[in-house]
C-alpha cells in the first residue's frame, strides 16, 4: 500500500499537534545534522514551539554562525529599507509638528517679524475667518440662553398666576364663611325681639284683675 499523503494545514487537535511537532522537529534536526556531516556545511536552526519554548541546533558555535549571518551585506540591505522608511516617517512627523507649532505661535501673535507681507495677509485672513466663526458660535449660544430664560420666565409667570388664583379662591371662601356667620346672628336677634314684644306684661294683667273685683 502506498503511504497516504497528509494535507498540510494546521492540526486542530492540540495533543496530535504536540506529537507531530515533536516528531517533525527531531526529523528536521536529524536532516540538518546529516546535511552538515555529508556536505561539510555550517548549519544553525532555531525553532520556537507554540508555547514559546526554544529549540535549536547548530553544527558549530551558534553565536559564531549568527555573527556571520549578521555581517552579510545582503542581510543588512534587506533590513535597511524598513529602517529607512521608519526614519523617514519620523522625520516627516517632526517637521509637521514643528510647522504646526510655528503656525500656532503666529496665530498667537508671536514671532511675526520673520513673516513676509503675503504671509501676514494669509495669517490675517485666517484669523478673520476664525474670529467670524467664534462670533457666530457665541451668538448662537447667546440666543439659546435667551430662549431658555424666556421659557423659564413663562413657566414662572404661569406658576405665579396659579398661586394668585388659589389665593383668590381662599379669600372668597373666607368671605362666604363670614357672611354665613353674620346672617345667623342677625336672625337670632330678630327672634328674641319678636318674642319679647308678643309676651304680655304681667303687672298690667294684675291691675285689670283688681279693677274687675272692685267693680271699677
Amino acid at each position: 500500500m502506498t503511504r497516504q499523503k497528509i494535507q498540510i494545514k494546521k492540526i486542530d487537535n492540540i495533543a496530535a499537534r504536540q506529537v507531530t511537532f515533536s516528531k517533525r522537529r527531531r526529523g528536521l534536526f536529524k536532516k540538518a545534522h546529516e546535511l552538515a556531516t555529508l556536505c561539510d556545511a555550517d548549519i544553525a536552526l532555531i525553532v520556537f514551539s507554540a508555547s514559546g519554548k526554544l529549540f535549536d541546533y547548530s553544527s558549530s558555535s551558534m553565536h559564531e554562525l549568527l555573527g556571520r549571518h549578521n555581517k552579510l551585506p545582503e542581510v543588512n540591505n534587506f533590513c535597511q529599507p524598513q529602517y529607512q522608511m521608519e526614519k523617514s516617517v519620523c522625520a516627516n512627523l517632526r517637521e509637521e509638528f514643528a510647522a504646526k507649532t510655528k503656525e500656532l505661535r503666529h496665530m498667537k501673535g508671536e514671532e511675526l517679524q520673520e513673516l513676509g507681507i503675503e504671509e501676514l495677509k494669509k495669517l490675517e485672513k485666517l484669523l478673520e475667518i476664525g474670529l467670524n466663526r467664534v462670533l457666530e458660535t457665541k451668538d448662537e449660544k447667546f440666543l439659546k440662553e435667551i430662549d431658555a430664560v424666556k421659557e423659564k420666565e413663562a413657566l414662572l409667570m404661569k406658576e405665579n398666576q396659579r398661586l394668585r388664583n388659589q389665593v383668590r379662591a381662599l379669600n372668597r371662601d373666607q368671605q362666604e364663611q363670614q357672611a354665613v356667620g353674620v346672617g345667623g346672628s342677625s336672625l337670632g336677634s330678630k327672634s328674641i325681639t319678636s318674642n319679647s314684644s308678643s309676651s304680655p306684661n304681667p303687672s298690667s294683667q294684675d291691675c285689670d284683675d283688681i279693677s274687675l273685683k272692685l267693680g271699677l
